[in-house]
């Protein structure tokens, strides 16, 4: 993963870090996640080898983009909204790093403008389906509202879930949305084939506490790193972008939760590499 250049070549996987948890409703922390998952990312504790046998530091077209400069004087989703498409409109990959989960409804606005029929793999402990939270309709518990209100995915798969209510089952209903919920038993990777594009939304809090504590709401009975990695790799579609969101480093016990999520964000640039070859 090398520094941006001013030209980048089509076709590159890029990574962006958004730092922005302006609409966490319980803790702020997620905006110090993109540097803190870098440095774990280089960490001489591990190497730049994915399971899958790739040497992701001999990718010559991995580009970090650093991170958007949130200033005062613009909207911050439409900031964000234009830095996703000013990267898209080069043919390139995005994985950005987050952030509350918030950032996920901007940037698929963008994803929506360059892919027709565009899928969505939201792994999660939460449905993000509120209309709104506290009052804020843009709040990290909303995002999947707006984009399937707007119509901005033609189909949205959650897995995970397991703080499932009766709003968001009536939301869930409402937009059409599949929920895997992990009190239905085990996740059935058979079932998750996508035709067309498919975006990985992958908020850390999918994982049970006990992989990734370094996340603002724990939430017991989840995924186990080994079943998240497993649906990266096993997924049947072509993985267009991701995000990784809701890492919260002021919770985090020994850069656990930064090591989990760099481990995985190896493993999705490896699926998106293996998916543009």
């Amino acid at each position: 993963m090398r520094p941006a250049k001013k030209n980048i070549q089509n076709g590159s996987i890029c990574i962006l870090g958004i730092p922005f948890d302006q609409n966490s409703s319980f803790l702020k922390g997620p905006s110090l996640a993109p540097k803190r998952i870098r440095e774990s990312y280089f960490s001489e504790s591990s190497n730049l080898w994915s399971e899958k046998g790739l040497d992701l530091g001999s990718i010559k077209n991995l580009y970090d983009l650093g991170d958007i400069d949130f200033k005062k004087d613009t909207d911050d989703f439409t900031r964000i909204t234009n830095s996703v498409k000013n990267i898209l409109n080069k043919n390139c990959h995005l994985i950005c790093l987050g952030g509350d989960h918030s950032v996920t409804f901007p940037i698929i606005e963008a994803y929506a403008q360059q892919y027709d029929h565009l899928n969505i793999l939201h792994l999660d402990a939460h449905p993000d389906l509120y209309d709104s939270l506290k009052g804020n309709i843009h709040s990290h518990a909303c995002p999947f509202a707006r984009i399937m209100e707007k119509k901005l995915a033609a189909r949205l798969v959650q897995v995970g879930i397991r703080t499932m209510n009766g709003l968001q089952r009536e939301q869930a209903q409402k937009f059409g949305v599949e929920v895997m919920e992990m009190k239905d038993g085990n996740i059935q990777l058979d079932e998750l084939e996508f035709e067309g594009p498919v975006y990985l939304s992958l908020d850390l809090d999918c994982l049970d506490p006990a992989f990734a504590p370094g996340v603002s709401h724990h939430e017991p009975g989840g995924m186990t790193t080994r079943q998240v990695i497993d649906i990266i790799h096993q997924v049947k579609g072509k993985i267009i972008g991701a995000d990784i969101v809701e890492y919260n480093p002021d919770r985090d016990i020994f850069s656990m939760t930064s090591m989990v999520a760099a481990k995985l964000l190896k493993e999705i640039i490896t699926r998106i590499y293996e998916d543009t070859i």
